[in-house]
């Protein structure tokens, strides 16, 4: 191996040096025994990404009339609450918020069926401390969904 051979795969990062190698990662939920297109297959980033901006929106709107009186920076403070209870509730009764709901995507266990209340909680508590969330594996599932046992499929 060359030296541009081996910053080329030192650039490309580890999963395209396994590639080449011959390892084959298959595609986002392969894993975990999803579709690679379709409904019941990973939701796509951009997707989650809109379902939180959306949600993060109406729980702005929620404290902002509700607990912060016309104070922006307290609103900013209970939107995180809000949005805790809106998480729990949604994500733990009918499985999506509802940005989620309006961008096709819903939260269920790994295995498929109803995300229990429980894990409901655990996620939401770890999606509202954002680190976890900001943490994937190779199924593009964060770190809260991990521990939650969850993932985020398209509808």
């Amino acid at each position: 191996m060359d030296k541009r051979q081996a910053i080329g795969s030192w650039l490309s990062g580890p999963q395209a040096t396994a590639e080449e190698m011959g390892v084959d990662f298959g595609h986002r939920g392969k894993r975990l025994g999803l579709p690679e297109h379709g409904p019941g297959s990973v939701a796509p980033l951009g997707r989650r990404f809109g379902a939180l901006f959306i949600d993060w929106f109406l729980c702005m709107v929620i404290a902002y009339g509700l607990f912060a009186g016309g104070d922006q920076q307290a609103a900013g403070n209970w939107a995180l609450g809000v949005f805790l209870v809106l998480s729990v509730l949604t994500v733990g009764t009918i499985g999506y918020t509802p940005g989620k709901r309006l961008l096709g995507i819903r939260v269920v266990s790994e295995n498929g069926g109803r995300l229990t209340f429980g894990r409901a909680v655990v996620r939401s508590v770890l999606l509202c401390v954002a680190i976890p969330a900001l943490v994937w594996d190779r199924d593009s599932r964060g770190l809260h969904d991990r521990l939650a046992r969850a993932v985020q499929v398209r509808m």
